[in-house]
């Protein structure tokens, strides 16, 4: 049903709250939830395995990303942050029964991604430490545990995912200056690329913007008591600056890699990022273990709160969500220590929703921008931005069309 509201002013809704000194750190939280939960261990790997592909034009397809990012996250922060209700519910609300399918699709997902996260942490720990992944996986599981355990779950975690993700920079930042890659060659690439590799533009969107990754920001926003008209400004900002953090990540990992590759050293092994590390002896190693415990640990995290804010109600009290959020870390860890690996047919299947959750969950929001007005508390909506995200959506579409060969190869 199409609102008809006449108010040309729209309206901010009963319980519009406009950010405040507590409600920017909120947005901090927000924002980092949203940049750490894309920089997982698939993030590192995927850059690794492109800049060794493509070198110095892998930044064309990071520049393209960004920007398509940028158009979904600015349309899912503000339908969101407006309406003041979660994905599901809106889904719901434009068409019942769609909300119900979209929270599905992102808690099975989100579940055996957990896994890979949490297989992530192990790993990152036996390269910090040389202890057996198994039980850095074990420690790492508890710590994020510990993050919902706290009677202030929601200040442990916005305080956690800006400190990892802030340290995750800082190490990128030196093992890029010290790699001395060629930054000139990098720039001409960017807006003039020597090698074009759609799929690879691709798969970088779906791992930025792709799963739970789209609404773990947003939710985090709402949680934090955000939302309403009045604090359009701030939502849109802190969406924006969250994929300019997870870019900078990318940027400075591929700078990292590509000034290993152009020095001369060839990257054969199944983990490149490591070895590229490596490069810089066992201290570089060791920085390594670092950034991608780091990685997998926000992921962990990211992917747990996000999941279950899928299958609860925001008038759910705040320590049941907690202890259901728990519970999801535990059983992912359970899951990681009883077969020693990430599954790997899981997560191609897994993998196959995410390209699937996209289009559906995101086509929802749009059309709530687009035909319920009534649902943005009359509030209309930007034309350029509608255009600009029916624009990403269509390319979501293709992603999803490729995703289905994600399935098929279960079947091959």
């Amino acid at each position: 049903m199409t609102s008809s509201a006449p108010t040309p002013k729209a309206s901010t809704g009963p319980e519009a709250k406009k950010p405040g000194a507590s409600h920017r750190t909120a947005l901090l939280g927000a924002m980092f939830l949203m940049a750490t939960s894309a920089i997982g261990p698939g993030f590192i790997t995927q850059t690794s395995e492109f800049t060794v592909k493509l070198g110095a034009a892998f930044a064309f397809a990071i520049l393209v990303s960004i920007l398509v990012d940028i158009a979904v996250q600015l349309n899912v922060w503000r339908v969101i942050g407006v309406s003041g209700l979660r994905a599901q519910d809106l889904g719901n609300k434009v068409l019942p029964g769609v909300g119900w399918v979209l929270s599905a699709l992102v808690f099975v997902g989100g579940l055996v991604f957990n896994i890979g996260n949490v297989a992530g942490t192990g790993l990152g720990f036996n390269a910090m430490t040389g202890l057996d992944p198994k039980l850095g996986g074990a420690l790492s599981a508890l710590i994020a545990i510990l993050v919902f355990v706290s009677k202030k779950a929601g200040v442990a975690l916005d305080r956690i995912v800006v400190v990892l993700g802030a340290l995750m920079i800082l190490l990128m930042l030196y093992v890029a200056i010290v790699s001395a890659p060629p930054v000139g060659e990098a720039l001409k690439n960017t807006v003039l690329p020597e090698k074009i590799d759609f799929l690879v533009i691709t798969t970088l969107i779906g791992g930025t913007v792709g799963g739970y990754i789209t609404y773990a920001g947003a939710h985090r926003m709402l949680d934090s008591g955000v939302k309403g008209v009045d604090a359009i400004k701030e939502i849109s900002k802190t969406s924006i600056l969250g994929i300019i953090v997870t870019g900078v990540m990318r940027v400075l990992l591929f700078l990292a890699i590509l000034g290993v590759v152009a020095g001369g050293v060839a990257l054969t092994s199944d983990n490149k990022a490591a070895e590229a590390f490596q490069a810089a002896g066992t201290i570089g190693l060791r920085m390594f273990g670092v950034v991608l415990w780091a990685a997998a640990l926000t992921s962990v995290i990211g992917a747990a709160y996000t999941s279950i804010s899928f299958v609860t109600k925001q008038t759910t009290a705040p320590r049941t969500r907690n202890w259901l959020t728990i519970a999801f870390i535990a059983v992912s860890a359970a899951i990681y220590l009883l077969i020693g690996k990430a599954p790997q047919t899981l997560l191609i299947f897994a993998g196959a929703f995410n390209g699937l959750i996209l289009p559906i969950g995101f086509g929802v929001l749009l059309y709530a921008a687009w035909r319920r007005r009534d649902l943005l508390h009359g509030y209309k909506y930007p034309a350029w931005l509608l255009i600009v995200g029916v624009l990403a959506w269509a390319l979501t579409v293709f992603l999803a069309v490729q995703s289905i060969s994600g399935i098929a190869a279960l079947f091959s």
